[in-house]
């Protein structure tokens, strides 16, 4: 009896441990209905948990939250909860036991209750991973990687070590929805090839997922956006599963997706137009502020007149609630719809200048612009960015910090430059790129332009501030050996200090780079030229050779950008008949998909060459066409609309007068009139 009872307390403890408390709990744990039944079984059990039973405690809590809508969520709650300390404790202690899904998963979790990447258990939960890293299968090393940049650590040496985890297993991995997680985390560390062979592995993956797979199709989207690579055939392929999907798509995404093509100059008219009626439809459906200003920027530059006058009306009813944050989104919106409401601007002006003091260098910069651009006056205003900016720039040391706090003053009113913003600005002359360099030009300019309008002076040193800058600039383009890294300089380029002093400089180095020219990046130089206007009959004569050598991999969406130059600048290469009859081949199958934009100016690019496709002018000049242009102009500014309808008539009196055999009959009598009533010229197309 006494040997029974001694072993009877024993066996109640085993029996409480294991084997039959095991189990239960975990089913408990899944039947619970809400946080405070989790908490109560931790309460209750918390010195016989597992770490498997950790594990699902913390994953049901975060069901629990996914659930919510973002009005009903209360992570800090959740979070500052007693039992929640317990499961953050236990996590420390048994995360050696937890299997390599389980460990990831728990630090996923973690990370979305809040918890800082300098928090011990977030540290001790990435360090467990790292020591395991090379065992994790595809599906774990994505989310591990997306824990990592969720914490900003996309250039870290973990990251790097992941990349090359990924180079070394490419070939077998065959799961596009990991491979796509990936491809976005790795980015900033990655080589061009090592770009290229992801791209090439994307596309071949890319008939493996199904239809309506939205997330993976935007992260590619993402991706290419992150190298900065507008790879067409992607991008159409991820745009048609948007279009299949796009009534399933929700403000964020939408928003995410505008966003993503809107960094990489994709225009996709159909998507823009369907998007266009599922946000219309979201209106009244939002009444707090933080969804109602992504609607408001998302929308209201597409949206027509009384689209935008709900969105107006309601953002003003709701303006008192916006944090600085939401007011500088509804800023640049309003700079972006060119808006004219000044209610509206004077009120989120108000807004802007009452958080003027917590805003970051660059969004003084966009507070300043928009305020320019949308003629707003106020003397409060500009002294107080006034002196934000020169308190930023008593302190920055970093040139292109330094050339957006320069740019922000030149724009203000009185602009000038003291000698010690000079000094400044020459001492990081040898570590800017060019587009620094440009900046801190047209600020110069500016400058110069008031001083000699307005005090009748035009200070020497800001002369010889300006010689200096074109001598850097001249230098940096003498030094460039690669044509892929001066694209990413001169790409954007403008103002008249470029034209002036280093557009010809410039042209003389992509001359000697043109052998670097290839499909993927004989769109941009061709864009670069019309942009700038400048004739080089040897850089043209390059480009028309590369498209006849390289056609097959060119995109028909790159087709107009490389015709352009040669319409703007009145140039024939000696192929044309060829080059041209080439350019028109790779469009043929893509007539009916083509942006009804980009088919307009393609019309009235090649008549200004004077020649004309009965293919694509018949695709241009009928019924259903023409309806789809009408809806195209309606999301266009005023100045892009009236240029588009411009090209048409141009094209339409072109066809006429040298292609009668087409039949196409002359539409644009009234058209003519009301611009002549108005009072506007334009240039007819002739022979």
């Amino acid at each position: 009896m006494l040997r029974l009872r001694a072993i009877c307390p024993f066996s109640w403890r085993v029996f409480q441990f294991r084997p039959f408390s095991f189990e239960p709990l975990l089913n408990q744990m899944n039947k619970c209905t809400d946080e405070e039944q989790i908490f109560d079984l931790i309460e209750k059990n918390k010195d016989i948990l597992s770490e498997k039973q950790v594990a699902c405690a913390l994953s049901m809590l975060w069901q629990f939250q996914k659930q919510k809508s973002s009005l009903l969520k209360n992570v800090e709650c959740i979070r500052d909860h007693p039992q929640f300390l317990t499961l953050h404790n236990l996590t420390t202690t048994k995360m050696e036991f937890m299997n390599d899904s389980t460990l990831v998963n728990v630090l996923y979790i973690i990370q979305q209750f809040g918890f800082e990447a300098h928090d011990p258990l977030v540290e001790a939960l990435v360090t467990e991973a790292w020591r395991r890293l090379e065992r994790f299968d595809i599906n774990v090393l994505s989310k591990f990687s997306s824990c990592l940049a969720d914490q900003h650590l996309c250039f870290s040496p973990l990251m790097g070590k992941i990349a090359d985890i990924v180079n070394r297993n490419l070939e077998t991995i065959q799961d596009l929805r990991c491979l796509s997680v990936l491809m976005v985390s790795i980015s900033s560390l990655i080589s061009q090839r090592f770009q290229e062979q992801l791209v090439n592995k994307t596309e071949q993956l890319f008939d493996t997922i199904d239809s309506s797979q939205v997330n993976i199709a935007r992260r590619i989207v993402q991706f290419l956006r992150n190298i900065k690579y507008s790879y067409y055939p992607l991008l159409e392929r991820c745009n048609k599963v948007f279009l299949s999907n796009v009534n399933h798509l929700d403000l964020d995404s939408i928003s995410k997706i505008l966003s993503l093509y809107h960094s990489l100059q994709f225009h996709s008219f159909e998507f823009i137009l369907m998007t266009k009626k599922r946000l219309t439809e979201m209106i009244p459906l939002f009444d707090y502020p933080a969804s109602f200003v992504k609607l408001f920027v998302t929308l209201g530059p597409v949206a027509g007149p009384e689209e935008e006058k709900q969105l107006k009306s309601t953002i003003l009813l709701m303006s008192e609630e916006l944090t600085s944050q939401q007011a500088l989104a509804v800023m640049g919106a309003m700079e972006e719809m060119e808006s004219r409401n000044s209610r509206l601007i004077k009120k989120i002006a108000s807004i802007l200048h009452k958080h003027l003091d917590n805003y970051k260098p660059v969004e003084l910069l966009r507070i300043t612009q928009a305020s320019i651009f949308l003629h707003f006056q106020s003397k409060e205003l500009f002294v107080k960015l006034r002196e934000l900016l020169l308190s930023y720039l008593k302190v920055s040391v970093i040139p292109s910090e330094i050339s957006l706090l320069i740019c922000a003053l030149s724009m203000l009113p009185s602009p000038h430059l003291d000698e010690a913003r000079i000094s400044q600005i020459e001492a990081v002359l040898p570590q800017c790129d060019l587009n620094d360099l440009n900046s801190f030009a047209t600020s110069v300019l500016r400058c110069i332009q008031y001083d000699h309008m307005y005090r009748n002076n035009i200070p020497g040193k800001q002369l010889k501030l300006l010689q200096k800058l074109d001598h850097y600039g001249r230098q940096r383009l003498q030094k460039c050996s690669s044509l892929n890294l001066l694209w990413e300089e001169v790409k954007s380029l403008k103002g008249d200090w470029f034209a002036d002093s280093l557009l010809e400089e410039t042209v003389v180095t992509l001359q000697r780079l043109m052998d670097e020219i290839n499909y993927i990046n004989v769109a941009g130089i061709a864009s670069f030229i019309s942009r700038t206007n400048y004739l080089s009959t040897s850089l043209l004569d390059g480009i028309a050779s590369v498209v006849l050598q390289q056609i097959e991999k060119i995109h028909p969406f790159a087709i107009l950008a490389i015709i352009l130059p040669f319409s703007a600048l009145n140039y024939d290469p000696p192929q044309r008949d060829e080059f041209f009859g080439t350019c028109l081949q790779c469009l043929n199958s893509y007539l009916s998909i083509l942006d009804p934009l980009m088919l307009v100016f393609l019309g009235y690019s090649l008549a200004t060459r004077e020649y004309f496709s009965e293919d694509l002018l018949k695709a241009i000049f009928n019924i259903r066409f023409l309806a789809k242009l009408d809806s195209q102009l309606e999301l266009l500014c005023s100045s892009l609309n009236m240029k588009v309808q411009f090209r048409l008539m141009e094209l339409n009196r072109a066809v006429c007068l040298e292609c009668p055999e087409y039949q196409i009959p002359w539409f644009h009598d009234r058209f003519c009139q009301q611009q002549y009533k108005k009072g506007l010229s334009f240039v007819w197309v002739r022979k």
